[in-house]
């Protein structure tokens, strides 16, 4: 393990990455331009009034239809595993889906007669770490107590959530991204999701949050595999338990896409109870747009290997640039997942803050260090996600030796401390 660095020689390269006065952004997992190019299609295929009927005959500039066309129920049907029936076709956005079935359960409670979660003097949700941000960004707005749960190889460490749930009534629900997740990487294991399947909650309003967001965002052409939980939870009448989101965010366009609900009927109804006082129907015109463009199951796979092609050489530039930069350096470690769209870097504690903030001076902007922790903080300070899709692969090898660059640098001025 290399231990020392030589500090006046990276601060001499440091200082030669500032004067070239670049304006470089990782901050965050967005599709890069030549991605979505490869949807443009979506834009021609309505063009009059008669092209704005379902197959069915549903005239999708009126109102109505508030689970979502017919054929958009199946697409995602297909994307997830469920049947169409147990799916809800939403707007442009899974996270206001999530961030809508937060704020039921906290007005209304999650089933008809049960407590709101807003008249319990405390209540928490448990949340894998390192995660996603913006989870933790809707339990902090509702005042939702967070427990941080660590994530192994396997996913989140289910001794952990087990003994939160068994005991604990006032736990009411945890955040997933089981496949890919974000930033890990991490595709839950068939153990772990049998777990999360055959849960016991004490508290009966609990729920799982469950973001299958990547679920067809695969980087190399042997993808993970991961378990359905809704037929898995079926098969012990755990079902209900579950409330299941994906979009097409990025697989079309990324504010333009088709979020969706997947859940048993139960939760399906009771769901519905609060969403016919909230829309009158989701935009079904771009529901219809993405079904023409997308026919079947099989055509949505031909667009993410559009993406795969695209992406694939990104990741493979950064795992290289921290192969080449980073590799023996003592406490330093970082994610090769098969998916996704992170890298999840770890550093020595206590040096993720000013790695970031030696990059955002030298024209490289990272995520926020603390961000895939509730409230911002990592106890450590040393995770950092990487999110490589948004630049170009031109802009991406300008970044990387900077970034590695500002890693030693951090390190070599704690160890001259």
């Amino acid at each position: 393990m290399q231990s020392k660095f030589d500090y006046n020689a990276l601060l001499n390269e440091y200082n030669g990455y500032k004067q070239q006065e670049l304006k470089l952004d990782m901050s965050r997992g967005k599709p890069a331009e030549n991605q979505l190019d490869t949807a443009e299609r979506i834009l021609t295929v309505i063009q009059t009034n008669a092209d704005c009927f379902s197959r069915d005959g549903i005239d999708c500039r009126n109102y109505g239809n508030l689970t979502g066309i017919p054929e958009v129920r199946e697409l995602f049907s297909n994307i997830l595993g469920v049947s169409p029936d147990e799916v809800i076709a939403g707007g442009n956005s899974s996270l206001n889906l999530m961030y809508d079935t937060v704020a039921r359960a906290m007005s209304h409670g999650v089933k008809k007669g049960s407590k709101p979660w807003s008249k319990y003097d405390k209540i928490s949700f448990l949340c894998p770490v390192p995660g996603y941000d913006r989870h933790f960004a809707i339990c902090e707005y509702n005042n939702i107590n967070m427990i941080n749960v660590p994530m192994i190889a396997e996913g989140p460490d289910m001794d952990v959530v087990e003994m939160y749930i068994k005991n604990d009534d006032t736990i009411k629900g945890i955040w997933c991204v089981p496949k890919y997740s974000n930033p890990t990487g991490i595709t839950y294991s068939d153990e772990t999701v049998m777990r999360f399947a055959n849960l016991k909650p004490k508290a009966d309003d609990f729920r799982v949050f469950w973001d299958n967001a990547y679920a067809l965002h695969d980087i190399n052409d042997k993808a993970d595999k991961l378990l359905n939980v809704l037929e898995a939870a079926k098969k012990v009448g755990n079902e209900d338990l579950f409330y299941i989101f994906t979009s097409t965010s990025k697989i079309s366009y990324a504010g333009a896409g088709i979020a969706a609900l997947a859940c048993s009927k139960n939760n399906i109804n009771a769901v519905l109870e609060g969403l016919k006082v909230q829309t009158i129907g989701y935009d079904k015109i771009n529901q219809l747009r993405h079904c023409r463009m997308f026919p079947t199951f099989e055509s949505v796979l031909e667009q993410m290997q559009k993406h795969l092609k695209i992406v694939k050489p990104k990741f493979v530039a950064v795992l290289e640039a921290f192969e080449k930069n980073l590799s023996g350096v003592e406490d330093i470690n970082w994610t090769n997942p098969n998916g996704g769209y992170f890298i999840s870097l770890n550093l020595p504690n206590g040096t993720a803050k000013r790695v970031v903030q030696l990059a955002k001076e030298a024209g490289v902007t990272l995520t926020p260090a603390g961000a895939t922790y509730p409230y911002g903080v990592d106890p450590e300070d040393r995770n950092i996600r990487v999110a490589p899709t948004y630049p170009s692969l031109a802009e991406l090898n300008k970044a990387l030796p900077i970034m590695c660059c500002c890693a030693k640098l951090a390190i070599a001025e704690k160890q001259i401390r």
